[in-house]
């Protein structure tokens, strides 16, 4: 049963008053609010008027649009990484826009180098750095694709790196909740894409695409029928960069599957995923990684969700990470670990999953929504939340 907006904001609020060690007697005097009235708002029995939720809002010390599910805006404007995004989006609108005080851009080599320094800061979960860079790396991209307007491998190698900058704006923008921006951004890597003469760059915007545009929007149906075309066009030629990238492919299908209701589906991409991994071995590719290890950790993430979370627990207990693993996707690992554990009652084994995740990427962390909803969690199982756990849901900004 879907949550509705009443009990989205009782939740919210029971959250809140957790991590303030209030007791629900104590708001209400501070709400001036009956408890009785409180406790109805709290458990979704009663919607909250707007001079109660604004009440509320005040004696919990909080804008009354956090009440409402957007937990960002305040820590995204302390870290001053909201005045850093707007020009992204100006860059992007501008890409085909020529200057008459253009400056020279750098030759392919050297964007190319810039390009991949970014996207290990972006791998690094390093919001800030990667969103300082963007925009005068966006604009100085488009004006190379300007400049190689005939056929050939130069002009490829420019489309290819719109591709890339374009990509990397969308991912910047998703995780910060930016979804106008996203959008935006996917829009221009897709027809970027498709001038890069590289079928696998096609594939990755259709992976982008799949979760930032229709998965963002609750429709994973969508988001399947965009990994079943991906799939079909991106042809097993039996080399190990394509069926790499169709072993991506097939285990993001997976979670989509799962969330339309399409089981038979996402088993067979499951299977399909394992059988060519054994195939590629590991392999790195565009800043994606494949291979019998990414199979296990997708697994875990697909036993969470259909709520098989001791299973999933199974799965993780022997797994080791190795060295130099990209630390967006080690935190993701503990942030997978910390949902299982949350929900099968190993309450501070969970918030020592999210400490080890906000120590390899703090940013990606702090902003990521399968973390709000642990904390959240973990915070409705107990009568009062710990020292601890109340420190973290702040830090989060849940």
């Amino acid at each position: 049963m879907p949550e509705t907006s009443d009990q989205h904001i009782g939740a919210r609020i029971r959250e809140l008053r957790a991590i303030r060690d209030f007791s629900l007697a104590e708001l209400g005097r501070r709400a001036h609010v009956s408890t009785s009235q409180l406790s109805r708002v709290e458990n979704g029995e009663q919607p909250a008027s707007a001079s109660v939720l604004s009440a509320v809002a005040r004696a919990l010390a909080v804008d009354i649009s956090v009440l409402h599910g957007q937990p960002y805006i305040k820590i995204l404007q302390k870290d001053q990484l909201d005045a850093m995004v707007s020009p992204i989006g100006s860059a992007l609108e501008a890409w085909d826009i020529e200057l008459d005080d253009e400056p020279e851009p750098r030759s392919i080599e050297g964007l190319e180098a810039e390009i991949a320094r970014m996207v290990r800061l972006r791998l690094e979960a390093n919001f800030t750095e990667t969103a300082k860079g963007l925009p005068g790396l966006i604009t100085e991209v488009a004006s190379v694709v300007r400049r190689y307007d005939s056929p050939g491998r130069d002009r490829e190698r420019a489309y290819a790196l719109l591709t890339e900058v374009s990509r990397t704006a969308a991912s910047i923008a998703y995780r910060l909740g930016y979804a106008d921006l996203a959008r935006l951004a996917v829009a221009r890597m897709g027809s970027a894409a498709r001038e890069s003469g590289d079928p696998c760059l096609v594939a990755i915007e259709r992976f982008e695409r799949a979760a930032i545009t229709h998965g963002s929007a609750g429709r994973a149906d969508r988001s399947v029928a965009l990994m079943r075309q991906a799939l079909r066009d991106l042809e097993d030629d039996g080399s190990r960069p394509v069926r790499a990238m169709r072993g991506i492919l097939a285990l993001r299908g997976v979670t989509y599957a799962r969330r339309a209701g399409h089981t038979s589906t996402a088993d067979d991409w499951l299977e399909q995923a394992r059988e060519l991994a054994q195939l590629t071995g590991d392999v790195d590719l565009h800043a994606l990684s494949f291979g019998p290890r990414w199979v296990q950790m997708s697994t875990v993430s697909d036993l969470n969700d259909v709520d098989n979370h001791d299973e999933a627990l199974r799965q993780v207990a022997d797994m080791r990470l190795p060295k130099g693993h990209p630390p967006n996707r080690t935190a993701h690992f503990w942030i997978n670990k910390a949902r299982s554990q949350a929900w099968t009652a190993r309450h501070d084994e969970a918030l020592d999953s999210l400490r080890e995740a906000r120590k390899v990427a703090p940013q990606m962390t702090r902003y990521h929504p399968e973390v709000h909803e642990t904390v959240g969690t973990l915070l409705r199982a107990r009568q009062r939340a710990t020292d601890s756990l109340r420190e973290f849901a702040q830090w989060s900004g849940v």
